[in-house]
């Protein structure tokens, strides 16, 4: 058993936020495609969506002077080694080949890590990378 030598101990990520430059297109792409649930967000002073897959939280902002522009292009030459978001399928190929039969373009993969698990790559439609992954 490992011990913690942190002041805190954190148990899980509670959610990731994304700036959004189209929110009905993101909901198209992580309710319709990825199939999370979007769920009611608090009425903060500004306008957002909350998606939700299990304990996986998407917050969606606005861009806006104060949330900035959407995307992360961080120039790395291998997009999957640098910033992105990875969320767990049963089977990534089966998933992969459902995106690809629904018009989404797979960016990397699918291939296989070297613990044996099955990963790809996707684009949410402001450019966030997206892995998909299975277990091994």
């Amino acid at each position: 058993m490992s011990q913690s030598n942190g002041i805190l101990k954190v148990s899980t990520i509670d959610h990731i936020t994304i700036v959004s430059s189209d929110f009905e297109r993101s909901r198209e792409f992580y309710v319709g495609l990825l199939g999370m649930e979007e769920v009611i967000r608090p009425s903060f002073s500004f306008p957002g969506r909350w998606f939700r897959s299990g304990e996986t939280m998407i917050h969606l902002n606005p861009r806006s002077p104060e949330a900035g522009d959407p995307g992360w292009d961080s120039g790395a030459s291998d997009p999957p080694r640098g910033p992105h978001i990875a969320f767990r399928v049963e089977d990534a190929a089966d998933a992969a080949a459902r995106l690809q039969a629904a018009g989404v373009k797979i960016e990397f993969g699918p291939r296989s890590r070297p613990d044996g698990a099955v990963q790809f790559y996707i684009r949410d439609p402001d450019g966030h990378l997206i892995e998909v992954c299975d277990l091994p």
